[in-house]
């Protein structure tokens, strides 16, 4: 199992801290997910914007619902609990 370097919420500082605290805004938590990204805080805030982008935007064809069904769909083929 491979293991990746991580910094805790209550590590982070700078650009960082602020995404973590939105993150936690969101979601009430810092999901492992975007933990394994504080690495590279200019990356993460990329990542988290392209998200919400697909997963949120009202400019999509597809309801929030597919959407959310998709994904779903793509994470258990992928054996991925996210």
């Amino acid at each position: 199992m491979a293991w990746i370097r991580t910094i805790e919420p209550g590590e982070a500082t700078g650009l960082l801290k602020r995404l973590f605290d939105a993150a936690i805004e969101r979601a009430g938590k810092v999901f492992h997910v975007i933990q394994i990204q504080g690495l590279r805080p200019h990356t993460l805030r990329v990542s988290t914007q392209l998200y919400t982008e697909v997963m949120h935007s009202s400019r999509s064809g597809l309801t929030r619902a597919q959407r959310e069904m998709i994904a779903t769909a793509v994470s258990r083929a992928n054996g991925c609990h996210y």
